[in-house]
């Protein structure tokens, strides 16, 4: 009989090609898995942003006119019992107690022009973490419902987007137009 020296399993090259095929399959999935996040934040943030726009209109049937839109996000979270400063229309994330937000990627802020009670207007945005990474884009809305894009984003916003600058029409356009 003859003696067989060789032993069974994958040499060092067949290890190195497999390995190599993993890292080039990785390298063209982890980019789309990237861009689906971030389109999932953005997608998330546009929803938050119609959720503050739907609580305000209950805000301001539950509370009356005299007392009108929230004038933070803090107003329109949760409370125990809830109240005008604490409404239970949002979750304890977009209902924060100190301004920015943080939900799914996206800072909210929430700005109103007027000084105190009766509140006229509101102006809610929402603006990525980490630019490119959480989210490219800005959203903002106010009273009238109209959730508006920036048109040339370039970096995240610093503070929330006041109201003149949300209607402004050479700065946001309203989704899908």
């Amino acid at each position: 009989m003859k003696n067989r020296n060789k032993t069974r399993g994958f040499s060092l090259i067949e290890l190195l090609i497999v390995v190599a095929i993993i890292l080039i399959i990785a390298s063209i999935a982890i980019p789309n898995l990237l861009r689906s996040k971030m389109s999932a934040n953005e997608a998330a943030a546009v929803s938050v942003i119609r959720n503050v726009n739907n609580s305000q209109a209950v805000y301001m049937i539950q509370y009356t006119s005299s007392v009108g839109y929230a004038s933070t996000l803090l107003a329109l979270g949760p409370g125990t019992p809830c109240s005008k400063a604490a409404a239970c229309l949002s979750d304890q994330l977009v209902g924060c107690s100190a301004e920015p937000c943080l939900k799914s990627g996206y800072l909210f802020y929430m700005t109103s022009t007027s000084g105190s009670e009766p509140y006229a207007d509101y102006t809610t945005s929402g603006t990525p973490v980490n630019w490119n990474s959480t989210g490219q884009n800005n959203f903002c809305s106010t009273e009238d419902g109209v959730i508006r894009k920036e048109k040339n984003p370039t970096a995240q916003l610093g503070s929330g987007e006041l109201h003149s600058g949300c209607m402004d029409v050479t700065k946001y356009t309203p989704l899908g137009g």
